[in-house]
């Protein structure tokens, strides 16, 4: 697992870890059971503080990709993929909805907003 921290990204680099985590456990690269890295040693080869590792696994538990086990490490959960993809496209649902209604409010027309989400499905 190979995990790529952008300084130039506007998102902070917790979020970039989690992105790159549920990517892996959602196309195979992880598999339910496999171990991950301790937060110290992923801090470490990442070259940042172990803090910002804790944020990201914490965020992978509550989202149910990953169980922490005092004393063992972190894990991959053995969640339904199916589950997973559903509960994201959810979220996904919602976001694209509130984007449509700002949208239409402001006058910017279809076209120009599929071609700005297909410019950041493409990033």
């Amino acid at each position: 697992m190979e995990i790529i921290i952008s300084n130039s990204s506007d998102k902070p680099i917790y979020e970039q870890i989690c992105m790159q985590i549920k990517s892996f456990i959602m196309d195979g690269t992880l598999s339910a059971g496999e171990a991950l890295p301790s937060m110290r040693a992923l801090a470490r080869d990442l070259h940042i503080s172990v803090i910002t590792v804790q944020r990201a696994y914490e965020d992978l538990t509550r989202d149910g990709f990953i169980e922490t086990v005092s004393g063992k490490g972190s894990f991959v959960a053995s969640q339904n993929r199916e589950f997973i993809q559903e509960e994201q496209l959810r979220i996904a649902e919602e976001l694209l909805q509130k984007a449509a209604e700002i949208g239409r409010t402001h006058g910017i027309g279809f076209e120009q907003m599929s071609n700005i989400l297909k410019l950041f499905y493409e990033e």
